[in-house]
């Protein structure tokens, strides 16, 4: 059981080419522009000031450098998994937006109404999840009390992993919305287990302040 109070940032990389594209990049290495770079230096100075315990990051070089960004300000190390890595998704990887669409059409629909499809012959989402889920508990487990982990990886297997920490069935999982590059969200420990705290989010996390405490 994970120490209490702690919280898992999970954060997206910084832009890539492909991202402007809107090239679908699954597991294939796409590097950082220099946007990419600055988005991830800027993102750090923020998340630095939450004093993060730890850092996990994809292996990917687009998660790896914007790991290294964060690395760099709070000398923490970072440990790479593999198992955190986007989506396989076969032969839509490389396609663009458009592309999928016009020769993957009934598969890509099929997908949006949270059918469990292998997007061109890939990885099933709840077998992202199946992946990735277990290498962030298995960090966090390993925080003090009242510690923060910060998770680097990719839309996709974030919206998964958080979907699978929620405990929400898996036809779900397209009810969060996606990630902009190098925005983050935040779980933070209830008394039933993990909740949303933060999504999508790019500037600091706020305390919630209400009825809703």
């Amino acid at each position: 059981m994970t120490n209490r109070g702690c919280r898992i940032i999970l954060w997206r990389h910084g832009q890539t080419s492909w991202n402007l594209e809107r090239r679908f990049q699954g597991s294939t290495d796409i590097e950082l522009t220099d946007t990419g770079t600055a988005q991830a230096r800027r993102a750090a100075r923020l998340l630095a000031s939450l004093k993060p315990d730890a850092i996990v990051a994809s292996d990917l070089k687009r998660a790896a450098a914007t790991a290294a960004e964060l690395a760099a300000v709070t000398g923490l190390p970072v440990t790479h998994e593999e198992g955190l890595r986007e989506t396989y998704a076969g032969e839509w990887q490389g396609l663009t937006h458009d592309e999928i669409i016009a020769r993957f059409g009934d598969q890509y629909d099929a997908w949006k109404r949270g059918e469990a499809v292998r997007r061109g012959g890939g990885e099933l989402e709840t077998e992202v999840a199946d992946r990735a889920a277990p290498i962030v508990l298995r960090h966090a487990e390993k925080l003090p009390d009242n510690g923060t982990l910060v998770v680097v990886s990719h839309g996709g297997t974030i919206r998964t992993t958080i979907g699978r920490l929620l405990g929400l069935e898996s036809h779900h999982w397209e009810g969060l919305g996606g990630l902009s590059n190098c925005c983050w969200s935040v779980l933070g420990q209830g008394a039933r287990g993990w909740r949303l705290l933060e999504h999508n989010a790019g500037t600091l996390p706020e305390p919630v302040l209400g009825d809703d405490d």
